[in-house]
Order: C-alpha cells, then structure tokens, then sequence
C-alpha cells in the first residue's frame, strides 16, 4: 500500500457547531432556472460566505431598514424550505418585514418565484446558515420574532447532538431578538419537544410566553406538508413559545 501524503488540519473548513439544516441537492426545471436567475437580485441577499458553502465571512453585516428600505419589524424564519409558511405570513403582514434562511436551493427558488408572481415587497432570502447569520450578521436586537417551525429532529439518540435547538442557539437568538421578542418553536417528535422545553426553559434572558405544559397551535402558522405528515402518523404537534427579557 503505497504512503499517501498527509493532509493539514484546517478547522476553518469544519463546524464545530449544529447547522440549521441538512445540505441536499435539489433540481430545478429549466423554467425554474430561469424564473430564479430573472428574478433572485429582488428577494435574495447577497452574502459573502466564509470557508464553508454557506458559512457568513468574516465581518458581513446587514442593516434591516437599508436591505427593506423602511423601518418595520422583523421576523425571520429558520429552515423555511419551500416557502409555504413566510410566503402566506408576508402576503398577509404587508407592514412587517419578513427574512427566510434556507440553503436547499430548490427550495429558494420557488420561493422566489412565488413571490414575484405575489408582487411581494416585504420579504428577502438568506442562503446561509441560520445561526451565523443570527449571531454576526444582523444587529443586536432588530429581530422582533425567530420562527422554528418542524426543524430536522435527528430522531437517533447519537445524532442529538446535532440538533438546531440548543443552549447555544438560546444564546444566538436572545441576542438577536429586541427586548420582548418571540422565539417560536413547533415540532411533531415528542422527544425533540420535551429537549426544546428543557433547553428553553434554562435558558438565561428567556421566559415561558404560554401557561401549562404546551403553547396552543400558533395561528399564524399554514399547514405545510411537515405538519400534514406528523399529524397522518398520528403524532402530536407540539408549539413552544419564549419572550425575551
């Protein structure tokens, strides 16, 4: 066996961290192609990324009210896949401001292409990983609520560890959130319920914004296909929700 040459280490090109999503491909029909590349410079934010595909660089900033052009809250959803439920939460609050982290490509462009068709003005793109942007890349204190809504529950117990919700995340988003801002939790696995509520309910600068074991369904939520699919397998949904104090 012949001697290959080793490699240097270079921890700039690993996380040490979970990510808010699970890197997939995805293909795009060529009307989607086109759709995308006509119409991504309204909706899609241009970040620089770092080492990593979809890491933030080094001293990208963003400032809300000059990437919308007005002074609005902010509510930026985490995972928000095929856009379903900020499509119908922007077209619905044209006063609020509305910011989607996603890296499934796929996912993005139909967003995009929804939205331009919608006429929408009040929502952008983030092809980025969530807490990244989160902790560097918006100000302290601009987002008035973080959306959650059925991230991947890495069901094995050796894949928790790599669950979105965590002490850190809590962290992450107390710091971004303005004094009195929501964060908004739902998933359909007991299990990663039960680590959500235990993971928010230490978590400093947090307390609970419901009473009893569970926060009701928010309202404000679309049925997507997540949704549909835990409640057909007979699981409940299970919503969580925290003030920042």
């Amino acid at each position: 066996m012949t001697d290959q040459p080793r490699r240097a280490f270079d921890p700039s090109t690993f996380r040490d961290k979970p990510v808010s999503f699970v890197r997939r491909s995805g293909r795009m029909t060529p009307s989607q192609e086109r759709a995308w590349e006509e119409s991504r410079a309204d909706f899609l934010l241009e970040i620089a990324h770092g080492p990593a595909a979809t890491s933030v660089a080094e001293g990208e900033k963003g400032d809300p009210a000059e990437i919308f052009g007005r002074e609005a809250e902010l509510i930026v959803e985490v995972g928000s896949g095929q856009g379903h439920q900020i499509l119908s939460a922007a077209a619905a609050r044209p006063e609020t401001n509305f910011l989607a982290i996603e890296v499934f490509r796929a996912g993005l462009a139909r967003t995009v292409i929804r939205a331009a068709d919608a006429g929408l003005t009040n929502l952008r793109l983030a092809e980025v990983n969530a807490p990244e942007l989160l902790e560097h890349y918006l100000p302290e204190g601009s987002v008035s609520e973080i959306w959650v809504f059925f991230p991947d529950p890495w069901k094995k117990a050796k894949h928790h560890k790599r669950r979105l919700i965590s002490a850190d995340f809590a962290r992450i988003a107390h710091r971004a959130l303005k004094p009195g801002g929501v964060l908004r939790l739902g998933t359909d696995w007991q299990n990663y319920a039960d680590h959500m509520r235990v993971v928010m309910d230490e978590a400093p600068g947090f307390e609970r914004a419901f009473e009893g074991d569970w926060a009701d369904r928010y309202e404000g939520r679309v049925l997507t296909a997540f949704e549909n699919k835990g409640i057909e397998k007979g699981r409940d949904i299970r919503d969580l929700t925290y003030r920042r104090v």
